[in-house]
């Protein structure tokens, strides 16, 4: 390599790294928003649960042949709610009957191929491994499903398989000048080695967990940043810079969602904050999930006054039990009641971990578990817990909704008067 090359290369490289700098510290770009959004782990154990279900109802043929309603629906739902950055992620999954795609839903062997396909994603763990599953669905030709499905193969090994779509793949090419096209898995295959080779010319600054990247790509793609321009001289470099250390207002639109992202954060925060002095006033001990224990909350941080440590009685339920939003224990630390505070965040996914706390930690069934969420979404909640998946667990463990107009109207009274959990169970939604 000559000498001008190796000069070339360097500087490429390091105005990659500028780029990442600016980007980690950009209050409203993906790495502050949602690569850093506490929500964002919880939804890995939930989406896994749910792919779980789409394979047993693809091999016990009861997966049906539509995506309204179906196990696929609400696992795609629940990483199209990963704030914007997965916007869209359940179109490549509607059910087109025009066009007859994607065709998983009429074809059988097409289904088994891609059962086959998600099964061997959640029993395997090395690249290789996932790398021959991609291409047995390559070679199958399903009509209509090609790479989106690496969104769910991101959210079971995410630190091998990046994220897609269409912005991301436009981010890619803006900063590699690469030419990668949508829709083809032997493209997004050439992307994931691109990608990996950004994140170790950069490891001090980009997480193993390739979301980070994928969010820096997805940010690039949207045109919020500029990658610097091929053969810039250092004039023109100059300016890039300058230009990326002002970066451009967030449009009314994003601006807006930017805004109704941070309130949503600072609401879930409050619910969790309520239920936190509730349990304290009650007489329970309080855990708060490990994941928002630094958050703040009215003059100090949510995790002020409340057990430090899970009590040995619920270890069996694994890191998922650490992250249920609010749990109340009795002196002895067996717990008392559960609650999963679901602002706009899938339902789905609160109820996954309400039902992990009580099966993995083989509570007492007598045991409360409450979705808190708002008014509005009492039908979705309703929904949920009628689905077959949930329904008979559900109905057996008493799981209640616990609406934020009940818990704030009442909250006040609760703590000077009540007593024990008979209050919580007044004032909540019981749909069995």
């Amino acid at each position: 390599m000559s000498v001008s090359t190796t000069v070339a290369l360097s500087s490429e490289i390091s105005a990659v790294s500028t780029l990442i700098a600016r980007w980690r510290e950009d209050p409203d770009g993906t790495y502050q928003t949602w690569f850093l959004w506490p929500e964002r782990l919880k939804n890995f154990r939930s989406i896994r649960r749910g792919i779980q279900q789409v394979i047993a109802e693809i091999k016990a043929d009861t997966f049906g042949t539509a995506y309204r309603g179906s196990s696929l629906e609400i696992v795609v739902r629940s990483i199209a709610e990963q704030r914007q950055i997965f916007k869209g992620a359940d179109h490549p999954f509607l059910w087109k009957p025009k066009l007859r795609i994607p065709d998983i839903y009429e074809s059988r062997d097409n289904q088994l191929a891609f059962g086959h396909f998600l099964d061997t994603c959640m029993c395997c763990n090395t690249e290789a491994q996932l790398l021959s599953a991609v291409h047995r669905l390559d070679q199958q030709s399903i009509k209509g499903l090609g790479p989106a499905a690496a969104n769910l193969m991101y959210f079971l090994h995410p630190t091998i398989m990046p994220p897609f779509n269409t912005a991301i793949v436009s981010g890619y090419n803006a900063l590699t000048r690469a030419r990668v096209k949508l829709g083809s898995w032997s493209e997004y295959l050439a992307m994931r080695i691109g990608i990996l080779r950004i994140v170790d010319e950069h490891r001090a600054f980009l997480s193993n967990d390739l979301g980070a990247i994928g969010g820096l790509l997805f940010d690039i793609g949207k045109e919020r940043y500029a990658a610097l321009p091929a053969g810039a001289d250092s004039f023109k470099r100059a300016e890039w810079e300058a230009d990326l250390a002002n970066v451009r207002d967030l449009s009314a639109k994003e601006k807006r969602a930017s805004e109704e992202a941070r309130e949503s954060d600072r609401t879930h925060s409050e619910i969790q904050g309520w239920l936190r002095d509730l349990g304290i006033a009650l007489g329970f001990q309080v855990w708060i999930a490990s994941n928002d224990r630094s958050r703040a909350y009215l003059s100090g941080k949510l995790a002020d006054c409340c057990l430090m440590d899970l009590p040995s009685s619920v270890t069996g339920g694994g890191d998922a039990v650490a992250l249920i939003d609010v749990i109340w224990f009795n002196v002895d630390g067996v717990p008392a009641a559960a609650f999963e505070v679901e602002h706009t965040t899938s339902i789905y996914s609160g109820i996954v971990r309400l039902l992990d706390l009580a099966q993995g930690s083989k509570i007492d069934s007598s045991v409360p578990l409450f979705l808190v969420a708002p008014d509005n979404r009492e039908g979705e909640v309703r929904e949920q817990l009628q689905r077959p998946a949930f329904r008979t667990t559900a109905s057996k463990l008493h799981l209640r909704y616990l609406p934020y107009g009940n818990l704030e109207k009442h909250r006040e009274a609760v703590t000077r008067f009540g007593t024990g959990v008979k209050p919580i169970l007044a004032i909540a939604k019981d749909f069995f």
